[in-house]
């Protein structure tokens, strides 16, 4: 129990806690609400479900609060909590839009057609206070990697049971004892889940590239400028000289995926072109990465939000745009809801 150092102290509290005083429960666990939404937001991929979820999981622990058996730690009996109620959101699927919404223009064919991702960037800001490394000596993956765009979209792919399992073990480094009194279910069910979700996985997430830029480092702010830049002028042979050659231009739950110099530029060009006018843009971060929300000036000189593009960085370009076309996801970024001139 991490409340304080002084195990006296944490009886004392889970005691008034369990009194039914709200005090000592929220001292009990809000340590743990931050990481808490991360780890919703990695199986659910969406910040607003996240949010639900860990609701859903306080309110259940404050309920069972008698029943928490002290032999587990308080973080693994609210992850266990937490964790279930994603699952069973995940089934529950009126929790997803039926379709996917068309464009509002004919776009270029595109490089491949994949299956709707719902997705949702999260916020540089929320990931504060939570521990950059690994929590547990099990895991294979720090928090910074284990939060990217990418590796949350592989997620995405993963059935429910294993991406719980994965995060579980390789994000989180619960062990596998303790994962499968979470899931109740055996070890044996729990590292079968494991091997195959680790090699669907690595099928998925991108092979090494040459090291991003450090964040907020000038090699970083000089290639972001350069593409804003870009951006706000119109100028997409300037935005794709941008991209590496096998650059990735995706734009979730749209299933449309344009690959390479040639296919993204041809998106760029007639988006461009349908719009009239070069966009606006607000630099912000989202999954530890360079983002940019967008606004568009409409007739009354006011500019208004089109939504949010990520870039992953390697080296001195960017490998991928991942461009989230609906204007609500800006909501979560403390961002202003209109441009003026």
């Amino acid at each position: 129990m991490s409340l304080c150092d002084d195990p006296a102290v944490a009886e004392s509290t889970l005691s008034r806690a369990r009194l039914g005083d709200d005090e000592a429960f929220r001292a009990l666990t809000d340590p743990y609400r931050r990481e808490l939404h991360l780890h919703c937001y990695r199986i659910l991929g969406s910040v607003q479900d996240a949010e639900d979820m860990v609701q859903e999981t306080l309110l259940a622990a404050w309920r069972g609060l008698d029943g928490y058996e002290e032999r587990d730690s308080l973080r693994a009996w609210l992850y266990r909590i937490a964790t279930n109620r994603c699952l069973n959101a995940l089934r529950d699927n009126r929790r997803r839009p039926p379709e996917v919404p068309a464009f509002p223009f004919v776009v270029p064919e595109p490089t491949r057609r994949g299956e709707p991702l719902w997705l949702e960037p999260y916020p540089d800001a929320l990931l504060e206070g939570i521990p950059a490394t690994s929590p547990g000596p099990e895991a294979r993956y720090e928090t910074k990697e284990a939060v990217t765009l990418a590796f949350v979209a592989a997620l995405q792919h993963l059935p429910p049971q294993q991406r719980a399992v994965l995060i579980l073990r390789d994000v989180l480094g619960f062990r596998a004892a303790e994962v499968a009194e979470m899931l109740e279910g055996s070890e044996v069910s729990v590292n079968s889940a494991l091997q195959r979700a680790r090699a669907a996985l690595e099928s998925r997430h991108p092979i090494e590239r040459e090291r991003a830029p450090l964040p907020h480092s000038a090699r970083e702010r000089e290639l972001v400028a350069r593409f804003a830049d870009a951006v706000e002028s119109g100028d997409v042979d300037g935005m794709v000289s941008l991209l590496t050659d096998d650059a990735l231009l995706t734009m979730p739950p749209q299933p449309l995926e344009y690959q390479g110099h040639e296919a993204i530029a041809a998106f760029l060009i007639r988006r461009e072109e349908e719009r009239g006018a070069p966009l606006r843009i607000v630099p912000t971060r989202a999954n530890t990465q360079p983002a940019f929300a967008s606004y568009f000036p409409d007739a009354d000189g006011i500019s208004r939000p089109r939504g949010l593009f990520v870039l992953t960085l390697a080296g001195d370009a960017a490998t991928a745009i991942t461009w989230f076309t609906d204007p609500g996801v800006l909501r979560n970024f403390g961002l202003p809801a209109t441009l003026r001139a």
